[in-house]
């Protein structure tokens, strides 16, 4: 495991230790997770965007066609 030192404004780590402590975590353990959802966020858009690349109209229209044409469930209905 690395260590690392960073600099927050007094407001940002009041506002961390206040959250770390109503989820019953440390603040390194809130930082932490934190850190890795950005991360998961910035790697899903990222992913999200390849694979739009190599979208391809037809083939979903291809695949709607496919799909049966059934009214929807009653809690589905708007």
């Amino acid at each position: 495991m690395s260590a690392l030192s960073i600099r927050l404004p007094d407001s940002i780590h009041n506002r961390a230790k206040v959250l770390a402590k109503k989820e019953h975590v440390s603040i390194n353990q809130f930082l932490a997770s934190a850190l890795i959802e950005k991360i998961s966020a910035l790697d899903t858009e990222k992913y999200l965007l390849q694979r739009g690349k190599r979208a391809s109209k037809k083939k979903f229209l291809d695949a709607l066609n496919k799909t049966p044409s059934v009214e929807p469930l009653e809690e589905d209905r708007l």
